[in-house]
């Protein structure tokens, strides 16, 4: 270790045959910095580091505090050389856990920025934007390094932490927005459940979120923050009579996100494990103990670790589609249509949703939103009708559309109910819409797309003995030879027929 005359520096190399001997963990803790009993108003430290290429996924700097903290500061920086097409560059993620730990699920955490910031603070009275407020404890913290993605040459980082002594202020009671909102009674509410703000890597404050929203015709919105439920607080005062406000989280691992959708205030959901450390269930259990549904998003998304490997058998909905309209969303429409037929004979099947997942401008809130039925405009009731599937997706408030089944003795299903008749009855298929002029409506079963139309409404009959489900798209015309055009919406299944 050598010392300026200004700030201690501590160096915390990784080499790689200690590298070798802890891979099998998912986390490394590294040497850390000490601070003296506090004197004078601050104190500062810096410490410097490599991280080689195959580094764990979470790396953690201890940093221990002593009593009479009024404000911990942390800045970081870290080399970004250029590296040849097709190789990976440096990225470095990095959040705080207090004096209660690490431990996966502990009480801990108190901040996640991933790499939206160089810099963050925490004190009693505030914090920055992802981070909790609260007094700083005596005792050893973590600094905590998530090396994204590592250069062939290593990762060299710098991080200073600023520790500013004093009386703490005190910790503001947090405020949660209400569960209920006036509604409509029974209806079609529209949503959406997937979108940042400036507490994770969003560019947009909460009250301008909620302002666009209204704009956008929604009627609730879902906060979905990176690895940090530190927005739940700041919500409270945007929603209203014509506006629910669920709260909730993307937890994003290595191995795919999540989006936490409608938990209780103040829950927060770890995210650091990969599909081989056989913890998703566990967590998804807890997002479900909390009240809220488990969406897997965007699960063929292209970005690094953004795949979705975890598997269908723990999610109550899948998100399906995930902002403009691209090739991967085709996939996951493909892949969720491949699993109707056998999961609705079995009776569990996963409904489809659509989100925004807009992080700045031009990103458009509501492009797309899930259009839920509803009792009433509360989370209980949007929570229920998304996880019984009785739900649409739509490009834009200006797209509605009316899909059913009916049957014998007047016999009438819905999106996301089953028409129980014998399998040789007659079945009439009605769909209508409005707001999407030029597009092309498509009739979906389990053999495929079996009829089209140019008109904004159609009609078709069937059998269950033909089509064992139903459902509906609205296409844009195609702008590439051979591949459908863009969704303008689509529907879940009518499925037809006793269940086997």
């Amino acid at each position: 270790m050598r010392k300026d005359a200004q700030h201690p520096i501590r160096r915390t190399d990784i080499h790689r045959r200690a590298l070798l001997v802890t891979s099998a963990a998912t986390a490394l803790t590294l040497n850390g910095v000490s601070f003296a009993s506090a004197t004078g108003s601050h104190d500062t430290r810096t410490v410097r580091g490599t991280l080689p290429t195959g580094s764990p996924d979470y790396v953690y700097v201890p940093v221990e505090v002593p009593d009479g903290v009024r404000e911990l500061h942390v800045s970081y920086r870290y080399d970004k050389p250029a590296v040849p097409p097709g190789t990976q560059g440096n990225a470095l993620d990095i959040g705080l856990f207090d004096e209660r730990g690490t431990d996966l699920g502990g009480r801990g955490f108190r901040g996640w920025s991933g790499g939206a910031r160089s810099e963050f603070f925490v004190r009693a009275d505030a914090a920055t934007p992802g981070y909790l407020p609260g007094r700083i404890r005596p005792g050893t913290w973590h600094i905590a390094l998530g090396p994204y993605t590592v250069a062939p040459e290593g990762l060299a980082y710098e991080i200073t932490v600023t520790l500013r002594y004093g009386a703490p202020g005190a910790t503001p009671r947090p405020s949660y927005p209400p569960e209920r909102a006036a509604g409509r009674g029974r209806a079609w509410y529209r949503g959406d459940c997937h979108l940042h703000s400036v507490h994770s890597d969003g560019r947009r404050t909460p009250a301008e979120i909620a302002a666009l929203a209204r704009e956008a015709g929604l009627d609730f919105i879902n906060s979905s923050e990176h690895n940090t439920h530190a927005a739940h607080a700041h919500w409270a005062e945007h929603a209203g009579d014509d506006l629910l406000i669920l709260l909730g989280e993307e937890v994003t691992t290595r191995n795919g996100h999540v989006v936490a959708l409608g938990t209780d205030p103040g829950t927060f959901v770890d995210w650091r494990y990969r599909a081989r450390d056989n913890r998703f269930g566990h967590y998804a259990r807890e997002i479900r103990r909390a009240g809220g549904l488990v969406v897997p998003a965007h699960p063929h998304a292209t970005c690094i670790g953004c795949n979705w490997k975890f598997g269908f058998g723990e999610a109550d909905v899948v998100e399906v589609w995930n902002g403009p309209y691209t090739p991967d969303d085709e996939v996951s429409l493909a892949d969720w249509d491949a699993r109707l037929e056998a999961a609705g004979r079995r009776g569990h099947w996963i409904p489809a949703m659509g989100s925004s997942d807009a992080h700045r401008d031009p990103d458009r809130i509501g492009g797309p939103q899930t259009v839920v039925l509803a009792d009433e405009l509360s989370r209980t009731a949007i929570l229920a009708g998304l996880r019984a599937g009785r739900s649409y997706v739509a490009e834009s408030s200006a797209v509605s559309l009316d899909f059913s089944a009916v049957g014998g003795r007047g016999r009438r299903a819905g999106i996301g109910e089953r028409l129980a008749v014998d399998r040789d009855a007659p079945v009439t298929v009605r769909l209508e819409v409005s707001g999407a002029p030029g597009c092309t409506l498509r009739l979906v079963t389990d053999q495929g797309t079996l009829l089209t139309s140019d008109s904004g409404s159609v009609e078709w009959r069937t059998t269950p003995a033909y089509a064992s489900y139903v459902r509906a798209e609205v296409r844009h015309p195609a702008t590439v030879p051979g591949l459908p055009g863009a969704l303008a919406a689509f529907t879940n299944p009518v499925f037809l027929g006793e269940r086997s």
